[in-house]
């Protein structure tokens, strides 16, 4: 797997509100996955969660993370990128939620009363298959 950063049709690929997965570590080391939003911003990845999620859990306990990026149209073409939590800051204003449902859905994120954390991904690693073009 290549180092960070990624070629620019990789960087235009993730910039794309694409379905993802993110894969976490849990205390007795078995693999947690769960699908995500996410952002792409100046080679760092957002995420967002509720306070109560076992992934958040985890990257508070382990910060090393992985995210799959699934092509919209094609599932088969994906970008893989492995890091670990560079900050994870609370959201009491829903601002990060509120910016990746915007992204996905086209309008704010609708519980108004949640409690959401916003997780910063630094990469480290990508992979791609194919390589997007």
């Amino acid at each position: 797997m290549p180092p960070v950063p990624v070629p620019p049709e990789v960087d235009a690929f993730l910039a794309k509100p694409n379905p993802a997965v993110v894969g976490t570590v849990s205390p007795s080391g078995t693999a947690h996955t769960a699908a995500t939003w996410y952002d792409w911003e100046d080679g760092r990845l957002l995420l967002n969660m509720d306070e109560s999620r076992l992934r958040l859990r985890y990257m508070r306990a382990n910060p090393s993370v992985a995210l799959t990026v699934l092509g919209a149209d094609d599932w088969y073409g994906q970008v893989t990128l492995l890091g670990h939590v560079a900050s994870l800051e609370d959201d009491p204003d829903l601002a990060g939620i509120d910016r990746l449902a915007i992204r996905y859905s086209g309008r704010p994120f609708g519980d108004r009363e949640a409690k959401r954390v916003s997780a910063w991904i630094q990469p480290d690693r990508w992979s791609a298959w194919p390589l997007p073009r």
